[in-house]
Parts: C-alpha cells; structure tokens; sequence
C-alpha cells in the first residue's frame, strides 16, 4: 500500500442494523468504488487487496464493505432487500464525507456482491458511473431490476467456470444499458490461475477510467 493512501475504518447504521466498512483514498482521487464482495467467508484486508492497489494507483479510492456478518442468501432473491439498504446506506454515507460527497461513485461486485450491485445500480439510477461484476451470482438480483440499470456495466466471467458463463450471458442479454461482457479463458470463477487475476484488474480498471472520463467531458 502506498504510504500516502489514506485509510478510514468506519461503521455506519440505518435501520437494518451496523456494517463495518474501510475507505481507502489515493491522493487526488478522481472517483470512489463501493466494492461489496459477497463470496462466503471471504474478509479482504482493503488495503493489501490487488485488484483494490491496482485501482488507487488508477486514483480510484475504494470504499470496501464488510459482507461476512451479513450471508447472502440463494433463496433470497435480489439478496434480500434489508441489505441492499444497507448497501444505498453506504453510499450516502459517502455523499456526506467531506473529501468524496463530490466524486463519482461507481459499484463493483464479486461473488453475490454482484447482485446486490445490479440492485443497487437500479435504485441509484444516474449516482452510479459504473458497474463491474466479477463472476458471482448477478441472477440473484430480482429481475425487474437489470432493465432499469443505467450504468455502464462490465460483466467477468472465468471461462473454465461454465455455470456463471451462462449466467453471466443471459443477464448480459438483459441489461438495456451500456454493456460488455469479458470470459477469461483458462479462469475459473477464482481467478487464481497465473495471469488471470492481472486481466481482471486491468478489465476493471480500464472500464471504470473510461467511463468517469466520459462523466467528467
């Protein structure tokens, strides 16, 4: 981690109870990412994550929620409704911070994180500037939700991972929104094969630097 990033360990409330949340900022951001990874027991350490480095060196903050308190659920459909408040909770809480409330937020989701996402993206409307999903669950999301996405979204999928290939194409063919959607040949839904976690945070970090870009002309 770069010893300039600042670093924010936070825990905020609304009426569906506390979550605990690390912001993390670059110098001079340009935007901030709300990441929710819903992967089961997976708890990232914000600052020493990859994908989250590659970003802030993009000067991209990332605003990381802690998930593993709060189970999403496969027969909870669009991840149940109390966290995606929790989740719209967030990002007020952003709007209100005195170095982000004027920056761009954009979502990035993994594992059924990337429900809450679309369901997120839909409620916020034109808040968000950008979604990327890495493989996951994005089904999960209700499905009345996709066609009322607006912002541009980057779907990830790991090639060898056949499942969420297929649920990635028909969400993609969903979506009436700016969209593309990226297989990893070789990945599996981890993307722990050689090389492949490095396309994934390029994919994402390019598609998030394109798109506030074209917020800002």
């Amino acid at each position: 981690m770069n010893l300039s990033t600042h670093v924010e360990e936070v825990r905020f409330s609304s009426g569906n109870g506390d979550m605990d949340a690390v912001l993390c900022l670059p110098p001079d951001p340009v935007g901030v990412i709300v990441v929710a990874d819903g992967r089961s027991g997976h708890r990232v350490k914000p600052p020493v994550d990859y994908i989250g480095t590659v970003l802030r060196n993009a000067r991209l903050g990332t605003f990381w929620l802690d998930l593993s308190h709060h189970p999403v659920s496969e027969q909870e459909n669009g991840a149940g409704d109390s966290l995606s408040e929790q989740l719209e909770s967030a990002c007020a809480w952003l709007k209100e911070h005195h170095v982000v409330r004027d920056m761009p937020v954009g979502l990035l989701g993994a594992g059924k994180g990337a429900a809450l996402a679309l369901q997120l993206a839909a409620r916020l409307g034109s808040q968000v500037f950008a979604v990327v999903l890495r493989g996951g669950r994005p089904d999960l999301a209700p499905q009345g939700s996709l066609p009322r996405v607006n912002a541009p979204t980057l779907l990830i999928a790991g090639g060898l991972d056949e499942r969420v290939v297929g649920i990635s194409r028909a969400v993609y063919a969903a979506l009436r929104c700016e969209k593309r959607l990226e297989i990893i040949p070789g990945a599996t839904h981890s993307f722990e094969e050689p090389g492949s976690l490095e396309v994934v945070a390029r994919l994402t970090r390019g598609w998030y630097l394109q798109n506030v870009r074209v917020r800002h002309v």
